[in-house]
């Protein structure tokens, strides 16, 4: 089933309204973003907990990796370059971190607070080659953007 954006949206919306937690929005953001669409394998986030790293926040599916540097993997570019990253095909991403062997793709997009200081990425990974796109990174970069502007650092 296709992903319905506005549907989806529209239920993270309502169910975020008036809370300012920053664990809470992710749990109930990846919580829903998972069971919207048969491409997210894995949907989570990883806090940035020091400068240069990243340790796994909440999120669905199997096991993620644990601690992310930002000088590794998708995760890390995202950070670092602060804007989304979509990778088709993750074995071909130099330095990609094989977290879980039925990864193919993958979209990372940056979770900025009201002040604009990165306080998270968030991750989703696609047991299909190709799986995301700009529509995808739009829709999700809109949506931690309005969530995540209200929430404190």
């Amino acid at each position: 089933m296709p992903l319905d954006q506005a549907e989806v949206t529209a239920r993270i919306r309502a169910l975020t309204a008036g809370e300012s937690d920053a664990i809470a929005l992710m749990a109930t953001i990846a919580c829903e973003l998972y069971h919207a669409d048969a491409r997210f394998d894995w949907v989570g986030f990883y806090r940035v907990v020091a400068p240069g790293l990243l340790k796994i926040g909440p999120y669905q599916g199997g096991h993620g990796c644990l601690v992310i540097p930002f000088e590794r993997g998708v995760c890390g570019a995202a950070a670092r370059e602060r804007r989304t990253q979509i990778v088709p095909d993750v074995d071909a991403f130099p330095g990609h971190i094989a977290c879980a062997s039925s990864t193919r793709s993958e979209i990372v997009v940056p979770v900025f607070d009201a002040s604009g200081a990165l306080i998270a990425l968030l991750d989703i990974d696609s047991d299909r080659a190709a799986a995301f796109g700009d529509a995808d990174a739009a829709m999700l970069e809109a949506i931690v953007a309005e969530v995540f502007a209200r929430a404190p650092a």
